[in-house]
């Protein structure tokens, strides 16, 4: 399935299968290959900026506000085809918001603060003179 109507049936969805949904499809975009904690970690991201309403107060307004996930900036033609990437990228999005329903103190947090995150293979600006937590291929950095 194309990228552009995995999002757009998003929008048909009701609350809170929409937010699965679009949860799921960041945790495939951007973190697929990476390891379980990892694909957490990314969910765990999404969750915090979603509990803090800068980007917005759903998980589809968040993850795509323009720029901010892989949801913006991958080619709405791309094509959603791993099955078994999609399952997983499923089954993590549904723990994560699982996770993110019990109080503060009862969460399971792997990125403790962080609201933002990159390749390894880059360094962006707003990253410099940060702490960071490195997993697979990611750096989770807490900026705001």
């Amino acid at each position: 399935m194309k990228l552009s109507m995995l999002l757009w049936l998003t929008s048909l969805m009701p609350q809170p299968v929409a937010d699965h949904a679009c949860l799921a499809t960041t945790v495939y975009l951007e973190a697929r290959s990476e390891p379980t904690i990892g694909q957490l970690a990314v969910a765990e991201v999404a969750l915090r900026r979603r509990d803090r309403g800068q980007w917005g107060n759903t998980v589809c307004k968040v993850v795509t506000a323009p720029h901010q996930f892989a949801t913006t900036t991958t080619p709405g033609s791309f094509e959603v085809d791993n099955l078994d990437s999609f399952s997983k990228a499923w089954e993590i999005a549904g723990r994560s918001l699982q996770n993110w329903q019990l109080p503060l103190a009862q969460r399971r947090m792997f990125v403790p603060h962080a609201d933002h995150f990159a390749t390894t293979a880059i360094t962006p600006a707003w990253s410099r003179n940060r702490p960071s937590v490195t997993i697979g291929e990611h750096a989770f950095y807490a900026v705001n």
